[in-house]
């Protein structure tokens, strides 16, 4: 059987700031930072995952929150140099870590990079400086720009921009300039999503003022892409975008329904074992309580076992969002189920012009691409 490729999630549950569309488990500093209490927890929280996992090596490790980056380097490099010891780790493997443009320090990112960390996915949203406002976002338009200048002296040559659109107020064109400005601060990979009104935000429970309706969406959508395609990112996932074909490895891992350990305050994990059980865990939201909770051996609260009946809708909600699709024999081995649970579904979505008939991938038509929600529902 191929082994099931193996990832690592860590939660610094931080922000100096909280924004108003977050729906992330993150927190406002209000105290000292507790760093080194807590990248001892995260140590200990790994440890306590050891059993589940033992003899298997990460093949890619990210760093999110909050914002890592209120971390210092020293933290950082501590945590990283207590992973290695504790997990082997696969050779020039991507350690990718989240940062915001108002916590970038040259002096800082140079240490990170000197740690271990060798792709940053830097949190822009947005270059505009009203825009900027409304999100709530602490930097300002140069602050991000000086922010993609200072990874690249420190020695990133690989590094994502995070980028939003349909913002309040936002024209066709604004969005296509902060688009542009990404692009001009030549980065391997845009991730460029639609602003979403997310449950248990300020923006859900007050909304922002005059969104953009579907049309002009759709418009900034269309443009967009070709803007991107033109500057030689290739959509390889519903938002990810990228050039020379330096794929997030992390988060393809995900796409592909491999296993990750979550490690953190509110951290998901998911880890499958040789007699076919998939299981899903979380740990403790508040880092308080999460540190409280390592201490005595059991940061995890709440546990569940997938059930086969549920697995082809979970397996497909996650493959279907790659541009490509996946490799058949993926199902198999990443669900343990015979290929024979998914033929019917399958045959009756390539009937209906959802997916691509192919006997060696699982892939949506152009039209089951514009209907991806539709055609992830063909394997409820």
């Amino acid at each position: 059987m191929t082994p099931i490729p193996l990832s690592l999630y860590i939660h610094i549950p931080w922000c100096v700031k909280k924004c108003p569309y977050c729906d992330f488990n993150s927190h406002q500093i209000t105290d000292d930072l507790p760093e080194k209490a807590y990248v001892q927890a995260l140590l200990k929280d790994l440890e306590a995952e050891l059993p589940a996992i033992w003899g298997r090596r990460l093949e890619s490790i990210f760093i999110g929150g909050g914002t890592p980056s209120v971390f210092s380097a020293e933290a950082i490099n501590t945590l990283l140099s207590g992973l290695r010891a504790l997990l082997p780790l696969r050779p020039s493997m991507e350690i990718t870590m989240e940062a915001n443009p108002g916590t970038f320090e040259q002096a800082r990112f140079k240490a990170y990079r000197e740690a271990g960390i060798n792709r940053l996915s830097i949190g822009v949203q947005s270059f505009n400086a009203e825009h900027l406002t409304v999100l709530g976002r602490i930097h300002d338009n140069k602050e991000a720009i000086q922010a993609t200048r200072i990874a690249k002296q420190a020695g990133f040559d690989n590094f994502n921009i995070d980028l939003m659109f349909g913002l309040p107020k936002q024209s066709t064109q604004q969005a296509l300039n902060d688009l542009q400005q990404a692009i001009d601060c030549q980065p391997s990979h845009i991730s460029w999503y639609q602003l979403t009104l997310e449950p248990n935000t300020l923006f859900h429970h007050s909304p922002p003022a005059r969104l953009p309706n579907n049309d002009a969406l759709w418009e900034i959508q269309q443009q967009g892409q070709a803007l991107l395609e033109q500057a030689g990112f290739l959509q390889y996932e519903v938002s990810a975008y990228a050039k020379n074909n330096q794929r997030s490895q992390h988060n393809m891992n995900y796409w592909e329904f491999g296993d990750y350990v979550g490690i953190g305050a509110g951290a998901h994990g998911k880890i499958s074992s040789p007699d076919g059980r998939i299981q899903r865990y979380s740990k403790y939201r508040q880092p308080k309580q999460y540190m409280q909770q390592v201490a005595k051996g059991d940061a995890r609260s709440s546990e569940e076992q997938l059930l086969k009946d549920n697995l082809p809708f979970e397996f497909m909600l996650n493959a279907l969002r790659l541009k490509q699709g996946v490799a058949i024999h993926l199902f198999e081995e990443r669900t343990y189920l015979a290929f024979s649970q998914i033929e019917k579904r399958l045959k009756k979505a390539v009937q209906k012009g959802l997916i691509e008939d192919s006997h060696q991938t699982i892939k949506t038509s152009p039209q089951g691409w514009d209907f991806l929600n539709d055609t992830v529902e063909s394997f409820i």
